[in-house]
């Protein structure tokens, strides 16, 4: 290899290295800034190929997408002076990457650290403000609303960040007061159980007179349906026996005293006075005759 090779190899090897060195890419997903000497001179350089000053200036660059701070649960007060532990996490990302960069020296650790605080902040007011029902179910959505907004309004010129979104992902209650919610709680299903209770009794009386009145109605028909019925044959069997006398009143007459003579004798050991010359013995008076 001559000489001249060797040195337009060189050359070409500073020219890589020269290039590598001048030129850099911006993703879509990253947001950047320019420093010189640690100086910043250019913000928000936008996606593409760019080009700088070999070792003079350097290119700072961060995430552009959403990122998500997941602080550490904290402790609060409800307008009740009731203290709850909140766990929350927040959707974040920069906005002014200038501001960003300032604020923060471009580490994401401090912009965590710095966003938390506003966070925990915010969450405080909120709080404040309401009732432990409303931040546990009654205003869940307004207050992550407020909150956002909130936040938005100060870390938006102070750390060059936008808040996407606030939720929390549980509120627990320290053990005193866990204590006494369950008892007020049992109370209240108690309470609740007994109105039931006495609700179920009041029903069940009313179903137990109706069906009362109801048999007693059912008896009364029942009773009277038999008596017409009683009645209606009573009719008939005067009917048919007022018949049969008149087809033959002497036979008629004689059966009843054979009937009576059965009743009457039926007991050996009884004693009868009778006067002979009465209607009870006419048959047998006659029967004596013959």
């Amino acid at each position: 290899m001559t000489s001249r090779s060797t040195g337009l190899l060189v050359v070409l090897a500073l020219a890589l290295i020269l290039a590598s060195s001048s030129l850099y890419v911006v993703q879509e997903t990253e947001r950047a800034v320019k420093l010189r000497f640690g100086r910043l001179i250019e913000g928000d350089i936008t996606p593409g190929l760019h080009i700088k000053i070999p070792f003079a200036e350097k290119v700072r660059k961060f995430d552009a997408r959403v990122l998500t701070l997941d602080a550490e649960p904290a402790s609060f007060f409800t307008v009740e002076k009731k203290r709850v532990i909140v766990d929350a996490f927040s959707k974040w990302r920069i906005a002014d990457v200038d501001t960003y960069y300032k604020s923060t020296g471009g580490s994401e650790d401090i912009a965590h650290d710095r966003l938390a605080s506003r966070v925990n902040d915010g969450l405080r007011n909120q709080f404040g403000e309401r009732t432990l029902h409303d931040v546990v179910s009654g205003e869940r959505d307004l207050l992550m609303e407020q909150i956002k907004d909130y936040l938005n309004t100060t870390v938006r010129q102070s750390l060059g960040v936008e808040v996407v979104d606030v939720r929390v992902k549980r509120i627990d209650l320290p053990p005193e007061v866990s204590d006494q919610v369950y008892r007020r709680m049992t109370a209240e299903r108690e309470k609740e159980a007994r109105e039931l209770r006495s609700k179920g009794a009041e029903e069940a009386e009313k179903i137990r007179a109706d069906a009362d009145r109801q048999r007693t109605i059912l008896v009364a028909n029942a009773y009277r349906e038999a008596e017409e019925s009683k009645g209606e044959g009573d009719a008939a069997a005067t009917s048919i026996y007022a018949a049969a006398y008149n087809k033959d009143p002497e036979f008629y007459a004689f059966q009843r005293s054979l009937k009576a003579y059965k009743e009457a004798f039926a007991n050996k050991g009884d004693v009868m006075l009778v006067d002979p010359d009465s209607d009870f013995f006419r048959y047998l008076d006659k029967q004596q005759g013959k």
